[in-house]
């Protein structure tokens, strides 16, 4: 195999190579086939880098000005799909700076000072503040989605759940509502990410600075930085941002499976809960009768892949030595994967709940059941002075004595109770009212009507 011919494969493997690097280790070794998505971020921190080599002599204007030009006429091919990418050039990188110096003979000085180590982590960091923003966008509009239809259906009074059993009687905005509050942790935990992302490796080189005096500050200032890392180490070797945001994205996942999973059970038959729209409902290849919630299964589904990309990252970090090494080169499919599966995922939920529609008669009736209030009745012999584990106990015994006359706990008369225990009368039996025991329910951030309307509210305001 010949010496290399062109200036961006003697970049890739310089001077000390007499020959070329065989084709199947091109193919093996590169990853512009997924790194190409970073394009703009790279000729945004390539700009940058430039305008700072003016600064500190090493460009003329003239210079900068062709090169900005140079790279911003490339920006526009791949923006158009006219850019022609090229295996043996490895990455986007080395891609982009191959076509410009190419055209533009100053090209050649764009990456003084500059390792493809530090240049990669500035256009990581770049991509992922861009992309939680996004995300961050997303998470507000099925908040939006949650919060509008808690108050289009604020009536309506569904059971609430522990075991998957029937616990308490609770509204169904409030239960919606507890979706918003995790996608409020979730937002919380993503710009969390974000500021800690917010730190400009370039200027530290392969691993350890640069003799020349590149002002890290001003480059910083011109991409938006916040700070400048401090250690050019772990400046190249730092992938923790990228752990941070597929955790926080995997637990976003997490919350919107558990949905998900809800929404699986309301539509089904044995709940009845709810009826989905048909625009984001399937049939059966086999079963003409079926419609399918695969929207809520895949985003079940789809949280296992952001999880499993959570741990892919950890592994791939947990061996390695300080500082660069190739197996970094793997953590951008991961990423990539984690980003737009969670954005689909809350776009397409955010979708469906506009035309989701709610059978109120069907969530009141399994609401209805006296057992529901069970507590409520243990707690008005509290009222009365009986300790609660007695009242626990004299409760459990008045739910065994309707099972045993097969009665629902509501049916039972007061001298039935009164075999139990002489405080109950007639203003216990009062008790199994729903709307008066959701009224009761005054603590704070209990389901109460007006509580969840107020919250309602709150949440209205926040997200406008």
């Amino acid at each position: 195999m010949s010496a290399p011919a062109d200036q961006a494969n003697q970049a890739l493997w310089g001077g000390r190579f007499t020959e070329g690097a065989a084709a199947l280790l091109q193919r093996f070794s590169q990853s512009v086939s997924f790194d190409w998505r970073l394009y703009k971020h790279d000729i945004r921190g390539s700009i940058a880098h430039a305008t700072m080599l003016l600064k500190i002599g090493i460009l003329t204007q003239e210079e900068l000005d062709a090169i900005a030009s140079g790279l911003r006429q490339i920006e526009d091919e791949i923006d158009r799909g006219a850019f022609a990418w090229a295996v043996d050039k490895e990455d986007v990188h080395m891609n982009i700076e191959a076509v410009l110096t190419a055209r533009v003979p100053a090209g050649a000085k764009l990456h003084t000072g500059r390792s493809r180590n530090d240049q990669v982590a500035t256009d990581m960091r770049l991509w992922i503040r861009d992309e939680i923003a996004r995300d961050l966008e997303a998470v507000r509009g099925l908040q939006k989605a949650l919060v509008a239809w808690a108050e289009r259906d604020a009536s309506v009074v569904i059971p609430g759940y522990t075991h998957l059993q029937r616990a308490q009687p609770v509204t169904l905005g409030h239960h919606l509502l507890a979706y918003v509050e995790m996608l409020e942790r979730d937002a919380g935990r993503l710009a969390d990410a974000s500021a800690r992302a917010n730190v400009l490796p370039l200027g530290s080189g392969a691993i350890a600075g640069s003799t020349l005096p590149l002002d890290r500050a001003y480059v910083a200032q011109l991409l938006g930085f916040a700070r400048v890392s401090e250690n050019s180490m772990d400046s190249v070797s730092d992938r923790d941002f990228i752990v941070e945001y597929a955790a926080a994205a995997a637990l976003a996942a997490v919350h919107l499976s558990r949905f998900s999973e809800d929404l699986i059970l309301w539509s089904s038959a044995e709940f009845d809960f709810i009826r989905l729209p048909d625009a984001y409902t399937t049939g059966s290849s086999l079963m003409p009768q079926k419609k399918n919630p695969d929207v809520a299964e895949l985003v079940r589904g789809k949280s296992g892949r952001v999880v499993g990309n959570l741990m892919s990252l950890l592994t791939l970090l947990k061996g390695l030595p300080m500082t660069y090494n190739r197996d970094l080169q793997e953590d951008k499919e991961r990423l990539f994967d984690t980003a737009d599966t969670l954005h689909a995922s809350l776009e397409i939920l955010a979708a469906m709940l506009e035309g989701t529609v709610v059978k109120a008669a069907k969530c009141r009736a399994a609401a209805s059941d006296p057992l529901l209030l069970a507590t409520d009745l243990a707690d008005w012999l509290v009222k009365q002075g009986m300790p609660f584990r007695q009242a626990h106990h004299a409760v459990g015994a008045a739910v065994g004595l309707a099972e045993k006359k097969g009665v629902p706990l509501n049916q039972l008369s007061v001298a039935d109770l009164k075999t139990i225990s002489d405080v109950y009368n007639e203003e216990a039996l009062a008790l199994f009212d729903l709307d008066l025991a959701l009224t009761n329910r005054l603590t704070a951030g209990a389901p109460n009507p007006a509580s969840v309307a107020a919250q309602v509210k709150r949440w209205k305001e926040k997200l406008a």
